[in-house]
């Protein structure tokens, strides 16, 4: 499967943004879809992820919690990460991921298979 992550940019501390993460190439709905996050010289976190397979389930970092929504459009193959009240420390680049698997939360990067390319949040204070 192919993964095309796009919606970055810069935003204000408390700004909102939506990135999406369009999907080619295989059943969508067999994938476990999750958002990661890399800020320079940290290691890749987990942000977020979505599951479908046995009623859809989404589970979310702490530090995300309430601010982000992961959701995902079946028929367009999508998962998108809606970001509110943004903050200058969630300024990273995030990665869309898919394992395959119907269900379950997967937190750590080597769990996925397939990787977007990764698009940058910038959050200005």
């Amino acid at each position: 499967v192919q993964l095309q992550a796009s919606g970055g940019g810069l935003v204000q501390a408390g700004g909102s943004l939506r990135l999406s993460c369009a999907t080619s190439g295989g059943t969508f709905t067999k994938y476990v879809m999750a958002w990661f996050r890399q800020a320079p010289g940290k290691e890749r976190e987990f942000v977020a992820s979505s599951s479908w397979g046995g009623g859809s389930a989404a589970y979310y970092a702490d530090s995300v919690k309430g601010r982000f929504t992961i959701s995902r459009d079946n028929a367009k193959n999508t998962v998108y990460l809606q970001m509110s009240s943004l903050k200058p420390e969630d300024t990273a680049v995030y990665y869309c991921g898919a394992r395959l698997g119907f269900s379950g939360n997967y937190y750590y990067s080597y769990q996925y298979s397939y990787w977007g390319q990764g698009t940058l949040v910038t959050v200005s204070s």
